[in-house]
């Protein structure tokens, strides 16, 4: 048992973009989530592990139009797909988050409103070349070979009226926090890249609406503007716990804020360390106590992506080798600085190597040996 006998411990992942089916690299983090949270409720720990979706932005109202479909009916079906792989992997989350879900709605409204009425948000226009599947906009000198840094694909210039956020008046208090918590952004080699690449160069205010869909959160005392992404799915680590932006926060909320670990991919690091913590500077509220970036899990010659064609689904895997064997080789696959590899051949050779040949027989010898001298009781000699 933990020393401090049911200490809270608030554990979640990012949560999961509605646009389709997950595959084995996304599993991969909700199954460690998972075996975190076990391994803490095993030490006595009062564990809540929430995990969920991200369901507003452009690319999903493309996508709902394609389907012919509304963006509700769409995020609908990808929420439902989520949660039963999520579920099919055996993963004991306490809260399954929707950013339709409507408490939530309502708080990233008031949290718009109050960083607005605080000066923190102000109106301009933003003018730059914009990724769509990233929902991000860069400047040309970010961008590696012309394509998005972040995914590699094509940008398209874009201009349109925007709120931001100034990013820069909390810039000096996030370096002093990552300079005096060491542990806060994890592996150091994620840390060093923030540092070095975004905040010591000095951060450009954010852009936190959009226009040119409707697919969002409105902002409500400016219609025409959708709350963009990161302002409103970032929020659903303290809204799903019952935070409060007048202060009427829930005993849940009071219980388990701070967050002991936000376990996220690799990629999104920079909006868990960055805008993340800034966002919750400006609200007053405490930061994370810690953010991981996990690596990935490769198939062969690179991440996997759908365009590819090189993408493993849990559940294929899980009807052929069973769910624990999956768990079990997404765990053993991936050291947490550096990235992992999946594939047929490797999956059949850790089942055959580990759990039959190692882990197998040394259970069928310890169970052999019990039952042939000890009757098949096991006693505490003391």
């Amino acid at each position: 048992m933990c020393q401090n006998c049911k200490k809270p411990y608030y554990i979640t992942t990012a949560i999961a973009y509605a646009s389709g089916k997950p595959h084995i690299g996304n599993t991969y983090e909700i199954v460690l989530a998972d075996s975190i949270a076990r391994y803490k409720r095993a030490q006595g720990c009062d564990v809540f592990f929430q995990t969920g979706t991200d369901e507003h932005g452009q690319k999903i109202e493309e996508k709902a139009q394609a389907a012919g479909v509304s963006p509700k009916e769409f995020v609908d079906k990808a929420a439902e797909e989520i949660k039963r792989i999520w579920d099919l992997m055996n993963t004991s989350y306490d809260k399954f988050i929707r950013t339709t879900d409507a408490d939530h709605e309502a708080q990233v409204q008031k949290i718009f409103k109050r960083l607005y009425d605080q000066g923190d948000i102000y109106k301009g226009y933003y003018e730059g070349m914009y990724c769509t599947p990233c929902e991000s906009f860069f400047t040309e000198s970010q961008l590696v070979d012309g394509k998005c840094p972040d995914c590699g694909r094509e940008v398209k210039p874009a201009k349109e009226e925007a709120y931001f956020f100034r990013m820069s008046k909390y810039a000096p208090r996030l370096i002093e926090h990552i300079n005096a918590h060491s542990e806060f952004i994890q592996p150091v080699s994620r840390k060093n890249e923030m540092m070095n690449n975004f905040l010591l160069p000095g951060l450009q205010d954010l852009c936190v609406s959009r226009t040119t869909f409707s697919w969002g959160i409105p902002v409500t005392f400016d219609p025409k503007h959708v709350t963009y992404v990161w302002l409103d799915a970032l929020t659903n680590y303290i809204t799903g716990i019952g935070y409060d932006c007048d202060g009427d926060s829930t005993e849940q909320f009071k219980k388990y804020w701070p967050a002991d670990l936000h376990l996220i991919g690799k990629d999104i690091i920079r909006f868990h360390t960055i805008y993340w913590p800034i966002f919750l500077m400006a609200l007053g509220v405490e930061l994370p106590k810690q953010v991981f970036g996990h690596p990935w899990l490769l198939q062969g010659d690179g991440k996997m992506s759908k365009s590819k064609g090189n993408v493993l689904y849990a559940d294929t895997l899980v009807d052929f080798f069973g769910v624990d064997a999956v768990r079990y080789f997404v765990l053993h696959e991936m050291p947490f600085d550096n990235d992992g590899v999946i594939s047929w051949e490797l999956m059949v050779e850790r089942m055959n190597s580990d759990l039959a040949n190692i882990l197998g027989n040394l259970v069928n010898r310890t169970i052999s040996m019990s039952n042939k001298y000890f009757g098949g009781i096991v006693a505490d000699k003391g």
